[in-house]
């Protein structure tokens, strides 16, 4: 029988360097899940328990007047479904409700700002990070990108993926003797980062580091998920930058994109950039997206740093 031999896009070679950061939720995918709140009546004065998509909680999660976390349980009850389960038996939400907004986008659903994007960042085998205020383990967002590749992808874009994938490989890490698809994807998603900032094993990372264990000891409840996207988004840009150093890419032109819906985790992330990154990472581009205005089908470009455009983000 006659081995299949892969084919490898040496192409990829003359390519510049682009990297992304996605939230997933209204960013990448329409999420069905829903957080557990309270909110004030105006006619009985009564606080009611409601259920808030991520997009609504986007807006009013700052309006104490009128909208709190459950009184039993607090924020926690608030995200349960946010979180992983307890028991590993039992389903997991977050894996469930991604195949639901997969199959929606399938059925004719118009698609979240940057599910496009990221359907190409994977199609053109680029590093990527999600950033999420969720509170899963990082190997269960990995699953859930793996769904996206199974469901979101053609044959096609696969078979395309994974020809990029063994280019960058021979490329960038003299790789001559490949191994299978799976291997190759396996090595692939392990580059990538993933960051829900609500799981305890990123709080204990986070609070473990001097600059921010500092910064978390000032911070309101608020300004929190934001200061979380912020650590988030740093660890990628340094795994970048070392990776790039490893290989000798920073002779290149880097760019590095970043979309949310949440306004204030946008506004945040801009001033983060223009505070520091931009500063301590002067050699890299960096391009930030609000995907809020459900109206723009790519989200308003807010700021930039350095001269280099991202085409499709």
């Amino acid at each position: 029988m006659t081995r299949h031999v892969p084919y490898i896009n040496e192409e990829v070679s003359s390519r510049d360097f682009k990297y992304y950061i996605f939230d997933w939720d209204d960013n990448i995918l329409h999420m069905p899940t829903k957080i557990l709140m309270e909110h004030l009546d105006p006619d009985t004065g009564l606080w009611m328990p409601v259920e808030v998509s991520t997009s609504t909680f986007a807006l009013v999660r700052s309006d104490s007047a009128h909208y709190r976390a459950p009184t039993a349980g607090g924020w926690d009850a608030a995200f349960r479904n946010f979180a992983d389960p307890q028991n590993d038996s039992e389903p997991n939400r977050f894996l469930e409700d991604t195949m639901t907004a997969l199959a929606r986008v399938a059925e004719g659903e118009k698609p979240s700002p940057s599910y496009n994007t990221f359907k190409k960042t994977l199609v053109d085998g680029r590093i990527f990070a999600i950033v999420t205020a969720r509170g899963h383990a990082p190997a269960t967002i990995e699953k859930a990108v793996r769904l996206f590749i199974e469901n979101a992808l053609t044959p096609l874009e696969r078979e395309i993926m994974m020809s990029n994938l063994r280019g960058y490989r021979k490329w960038l890490d003299k790789v001559e003797v490949f191994g299978s698809d799976e291997e190759e994807l396996d090595y692939y998603l392990g580059m990538c980062r993933y960051s829900a900032v609500t799981y305890e094993g990123f709080r204990r990372r986070m609070a473990n580091d001097p600059i921010y264990r500092e910064k978390l000891a000032t911070a309101t409840m608020a300004s929190k998920p934001e200061l979380a996207k912020e650590f988030a988004i740093r660890d990628f840009v340094e795994h970048v930058f070392h990776m790039l150093r490893r290989t000798g890419g920073l002779s290149r032109s880097v760019a590095i994109g970043f979309s949310d819906d949440d306004k204030g985790n946008v506004a945040s992330v801009s001033n983060y950039i223009k505070a520091e990154l931009s500063r301590r990472f002067d050699g890299i581009k960096f391009v930030v997206y609000d995907t809020s205005d459900k109206t723009l089908s790519k989200g308003r470009k807010v700021c930039v740093s350095g001269q280099m455009n991202l085409p499709g983000f």
